[in-house]
């Protein structure tokens, strides 16, 4: 057992520092996407996002997002919190984060808006003890005396992101940086940095007809994000959502089609269906991942659910109707924030 402990060890940390979470519908989880989104709409707006990773294996990974943030008037400025929840595995690997965020908007003309953001955050991870099984508690009816196993615990650490965006009525484009001190992951008193990771991305929203007053028009938003964390992880995700609202559909691949396989990166990874649905206030979206990978066939791929619900602020119904610049947002009803 005490040359099988240092190896549980070493699989933890790679695990560890390997890529974070992340979520299909990205852009349904915006904080976690940029901290340039915070207060990117003139309404207040909560987000819950839920992800079930790989469910034909054995304690899939599960990630849940709960995010809040404003737009205040007054200082141009958005502010929001994000929580969020990472399980993996038999062992009860979990990583639990709290971040606040911040965000100036600067109106650079009449439809073009740059908006830098920053994000501060506390966060633990670790492993339940009480899900390990050791050899001489197997013979002891359930009780250890190996103490090895002491010497786990949870680690505690501070996290610190940034990023901008830049776009106007019909496009977007930005660039997110989050682990910028490479806090340690840890939880034998080693040393075990998560990377640095880059997130680029942008779209367009492309009318196919008619005229974008009427809400009933269709249109397309084709879109990407290219990830990279440590010196081992790169990912492409593109794709396209087709729009008649309230309802989307969307066909979106996630890999590397052109690189070369090493350790840490899945070059065919999936093909993602998603499904939305736009109400007055409420936005629901469902997709699922097909793996691609020598995974599918004993994953089951993976399903997401978010959840988007804006109310307005107390001042919403006050504000000036000149001067309005909508969000970069898949939907074609007005969200917008006051110049």
């Amino acid at each position: 057992m005490k040359k099988l402990f240092p190896l549980i060890f070493l699989l933890s940390n790679i695990f560890a520092v390997a890529q974070d979470a992340q979520f299909s519908q990205f852009y349904q989880a915006p904080l976690y996407l940029n901290p340039g989104f915070t207060g990117s709409t003139a309404q207040q707006r909560l987000t819950v996002n839920h992800r079930l990773q790989w469910p034909g294996l054995q304690d899939a990974f599960s990630t849940y997002a709960v995010s809040y943030d404003i737009f205040l008037e007054e200082l141009r400025s958005g502010m929001g919190v994000l929580f969020t929840s990472d399980k993996i595995g038999s062992a009860g690997w979990h990583t639990t984060t709290v971040n606040g965020f911040y965000s100036y908007k600067v109106m650079l003309s009449r439809n073009l808006v740059f908006s830098p953001g920053i994000s501060i955050g506390y966060g633990t991870n670790g492993l339940d003890r009480t899900k390990l099984r050791m050899g001489d508690g197997l013979q002891y009816g359930g009780s250890t005396l190996d103490p090895e196993l002491n010497k786990l615990g949870q680690q505690n650490y501070f996290d610190f992101g940034s990023g901008f965006l830049l776009y106007s009525k019909q496009a977007w484009l930005g660039v997110s940086f989050f682990h910028m001190n490479q806090p340690n992951l840890s939880v034998v008193n080693g040393l075990s940095r998560l990377p640095l990771k880059t997130q680029i991305h942008g779209g367009i929203k492309l009318q196919l007809n008619g005229d974008f007053r009427n809400t009933r028009v269709p249109y397309i938003t084709p879109s990407f994000i290219y990830k990279m964390q440590g010196s081992g992880f790169a990912q492409m995700d593109v794709g396209i959502n087709y729009h008649v609202d309230p309802i989307a559909v969307g066909l979106w691949y996630r890999g590397k089609p052109f690189g070369k396989e090493v350790f840490n990166t899945i070059d065919q990874d999936a093909m993602v269906a998603f499904f939305g649905l736009y109400l007055k206030n409420l936005t629901v979206g469902y997709s699922y991942d097909f793996t691609l990978s020598a995974l599918q066939s004993t994953a089951n791929g993976a399903h997401e659910i978010s959840l988007t619900y804006e109310f307005k602020s107390r001042k919403s119904d006050k504000k000036k109707r000149q001067g309005l610049i909508p969000c970069p947002s898949f939907m074609s009803k007005n969200q917008t924030w006051h110049y």
